[in-house]
């Protein structure tokens, strides 16, 4: 015997679930063309060094960090497609108890699979912390920060903090970089066969090869070559950057 109004509850769920998706889906172009041009800088430091992803970080700061271009572009997006995956799961996660009229529409993803992995991992450690040292505790104003301005705030803070700090860094780019990358290539994946169909042609094994070999080790690469460098930073601002980093508890001791 059924029970009333779950087909109706499900109807509903249903409807939430697809808006949420379609939320999901819409977001993450944006995502992917600032991530093209965020991760861009980092790469070309393997020809340039320091100056050249500073230079290239300064252009890229035009789409990413103007007023309105950060809400509307990342910050914005980035949210939506956060808040949306986790309403997903947990409306997918309460269907999952009503076996009996459950549709294929709320059946939900595996905790375990490398979509979901990455996701949390990247939205819950790695995204929080890469953002409040990079972006959020420049700015504040009380000494020794005194508001470290874009112009002082370019590769040569990321340099400072790979020499410094040099296990917990790499831990944290890697793990960002990583993350974020592997993310794309199974949610890519999802995106194709739900909008074009047919799978791509590409198995998921080949996608992570693909990318991982394309985006995330010329990043690293990029990253390995400007610690070599020398500091090229006056100690005053030197003094600056230890104060951002140490913001964080991940630094502070």
């Amino acid at each position: 015997m059924s029970i009333p109004g779950n087909k109706a509850t499900g109807g509903i769920r249903g409807t939430i679930v697809k808006s949420l998706t379609t939320i999901s889906h819409v977001t993450s172009p944006f995502i992917s063309v600032f991530l093209l041009v965020h991760l861009s800088a980092p790469v070309l430091a393997n020809f340039g060094g320091t100056s050249l992803a500073s230079q290239t970080m300064v252009l890229g700061r035009e789409y990413y960090q103007s007023e309105r271009g950060e809400t509307y572009l990342v910050l914005g997006p980035i949210v939506l497609h956060a808040l949306s995956g986790i309403a997903k799961r947990l409306l997918t996660s309460t269907a999952s108890n009503e076996k009996k009229n459950q549709s294929p529409s709320l059946r939900n993803r595996s905790f375990k699979s490398l979509l979901s992995l990455t996701a949390y991992s990247t939205a819950l450690i790695f995204l929080p912390i890469h953002f409040l040292i990079h972006r959020d505790y420049p700015t504040i104003a009380m000494e020794p920060i005194h508001s470290v301005g874009p112009a002082s705030l370019d590769y040569e803070f990321v340099k400072y903090g790979l020499q410094s700090w040099p296990v917990r860094s790499w831990v944290l780019y890697v793990g960002l970089v990583g993350s974020v990358v592997l993310h794309v290539a199974d949610g890519s994946a999802l995106l194709w066969n739900t909008w074009v169909g047919g799978g791509g042609g590409l198995s998921r094994k080949t996608r992570r090869c693909i990318l991982t070999c394309g985006v995330v080790v010329p990043v690293l690469l990029g990253l390995r070559a400007m610690v070599k460098e020398p500091r090229m930073i006056l100690k005053f601002l030197e003094d600056r950057y230890h104060a951002v980093f140490t913001q964080s508890m991940v630094y502070r001791f």
